[in-house]
């Protein structure tokens, strides 16, 4: 997958938060949306409202990709149970987020590159595909040659960043384990996402 080497911060002041995490929030300076008049909006129609929930869920992932959100949507569809619950389990169990999430990581970038040079393990075997599935009971570790990366004990020391219930840490080892799958209220998405309105709006268009 292509690297995303866009415009972060104003992603950031776009949706009025630090969506990716980074230590120098980009709002201390610029609070407002970018453009000359960046406070004034106009109403937006659904199909409006609908698409920016979208890439709000696009940013709090690493800027993923459209394709691999409607991936995502048509596997949850065809799986039993909600749509909504089964995509957000998806789309939040991918390896690069779980890196994040672990504190591996300072950024969802950092953890995306982590991933792709080949710096982690899945039950002790190295995984270098970003979207690589982490399923309940895997264990995700730094490798053992890659545990002084600067990066990697930037995000340890990181006291802000606390981990979501369905995974388990242990940090003398840098490694953990996905308890369960990711139930929606423990997903610690960096802003409100509506995700029933994301599956809405892709079930009209894809």
């Amino acid at each position: 997958m292509v690297r995303y080497r866009g415009p972060k911060n104003r992603i950031a002041r776009r949706f009025g938060a630090n969506i990716f995490g980074r230590l120098r929030n980009p709002l201390l300076h610029k609070p407002n949306p970018p453009g000359v008049h960046g406070a004034r909006r106009k109403k937006k129609s659904d199909y409006g409202l609908q698409l920016d929930e979208q890439q709000k869920l696009k940013a709090a992932y690493g800027m993923l990709p459209t394709k691999q959100i409607v991936s995502y949507y048509k596997a949850a569809s065809r799986s039993q149970g909600l749509t909504p619950t089964i995509f957000a389990a998806l789309v939040e169990s991918r390896l690069d987020n779980i890196v994040y999430r672990l504190k591996f990581a300072p950024t969802i970038f950092a953890a995306q590159q982590l991933v792709s040079h080949g710096h982690i393990e899945v039950n002790g075997r190295k995984v270098d595909r970003r979207s690589f599935q982490v399923k309940p009971g895997m264990l995700v570790s730094v490798r053992q040659k890659s545990r002084n990366i600067p990066q990697i004990k930037q995000a340890q020391a990181n006291t802000s960043h606390s981990i979501p219930d369905y995974l388990t840490l242990e940090e003398d080892k840098m490694s953990g384990r996905m308890v369960h799958t990711p139930e929606p209220d423990q997903i610690p998405y960096p802003l409100p996402i509506n995700v029933p309105l994301i599956c809405e709006f892709l079930a009209h268009t894809h």
